[in-house]
């Protein structure tokens, strides 16, 4: 069956870095879009950054030029780098796979928790 498995979360200082990571089985990784969205207590999911299956990426405003994206097809892993972080920072964070546009298949892993304290 599909796995995500999200690891890296934890506590840390404003200002300090995080790397997360999202190992992958039970799909053919390098097809899929692969992101990583976050959930805030009391707040929506929100996307924080996506990266394609040719390597382009994308980022909500709030991250760029602190977070960084990236994949290893080779380890079915992607990865999120995150420095200078911010309070606002804190939350779950989530790792998505999807497959498809108009009509798509997704999975989730099941959450890493991210706490920045100031």
């Amino acid at each position: 069956q599909v796995q995500l498995v999200e690891s890296g979360g934890g506590l840390v200082q404003a200002g300090g870095s995080l790397r997360l990571s999202c190992a992958a089985s039970g799909i053919t990784f390098s097809l899929y879009k692969m992101g990583w969205y976050r959930q805030a207590p009391g707040k929506q999911r929100e996307l924080v950054a996506t990266i394609s299956s040719s390597g382009n990426t994308n980022y909500a405003d709030s991250v760029k030029g602190r977070f960084t994206i990236t994949r290893d097809n080779g380890k079915n892993t992607v990865y999120l780098q995150m420095n200078s972080l911010k309070p606002e920072d804190a939350a779950v964070y989530f790792c998505n796979a999807r497959l498809g546009s108009a009509t798509y298949i997704e999975y989730w892993g099941q959450g890493t928790q991210v706490t920045v304290s100031s």
